[in-house]
């Protein structure tokens, strides 16, 4: 997973990094995000009553989230065009138009990208693109990545959070993990590659991890 980030963020190049956020992703923290064009509002276990007038704050944000999403959405209709050619090549070869080593080769395409979308689907889902806090600092709230690549929240307790402090994870490390103490979801964040917008409030969340802004 580590070396997928990395290469996803050489091809962007520097420059790329630099840039803000679309507006899908980029905002103050206090817009409505289901005016965002492409946003999915959080489902039910994702929010609770009052949330949507909330004033968050962006503590966090990793820039190149939206080249991660493009290439989950081409995955994701990759996958689907090989399983869909599938049963045309099993026809083909029942018509005596295929030969078997080809369909044979179909299907392992097939199933590598199947077996591929899983696998990045999983990574994907997990990666933080922005962390925001409320004004209180008993509610995080991380905007990652859903299933079709577009942006997705999730609120989780701030006390439920465990402090990068007390994991094992090197902050030169290309990927952290954000745990629960409830064990209920992981995310993968990157201090090298992502910017801490407000050091204070970070820290206050996660623990002094000598990061930099």
């Amino acid at each position: 997973m580590a070396a997928l980030l990395r290469v996803v963020l050489r091809l962007q190049g520097p420059a790329a990094r630099g840039r803000p956020l679309h507006r899908l992703w980029y905002c103050s923290g206090q817009e409505n995000p289901k005016r965002w064009v492409g946003n999915r509002s959080p489902t039910l276990e994702e929010k609770s009553p009052g949330r949507e007038t909330e004033k968050f704050l962006m503590v966090y944000r990793f820039n190149a989230i939206r080249a991660f999403g493009v290439i989950s959405w081409l995955k994701v209709a990759q996958t689907a065009v090989s399983v869909i050619v599938l049963p045309v090549g099993y026809y083909l070869y029942l018509q005596g138009h295929m030969t078997l080593n080809s369909l044979y080769l179909a299907t392992g395409v097939a199933g590598f990208a199947l077996v591929m979308l899983c696998w990045m689907s999983y990574f994907f889902r997990r990666l933080v693109g922005i962390l925001y806090v409320n004004e209180s600092g008993t509610v995080l709230r991380v905007a990652h990545l859903s299933f079709w690549g577009r942006r997705q929240d999730t609120y989780c307790p701030v006390v439920d959070v465990m402090p990068l402090t007390e994991t094992k994870d090197q902050p030169q490390s290309t990927l952290m993990c954000i745990r629960q103490y409830s064990g209920k979801q992981t995310f993968y964040l990157t201090l090298r590659h992502g910017h801490i917008v407000d050091k204070e409030r970070f820290t206050q969340v996660f623990g002094e991890v000598g990061t930099r802004r």
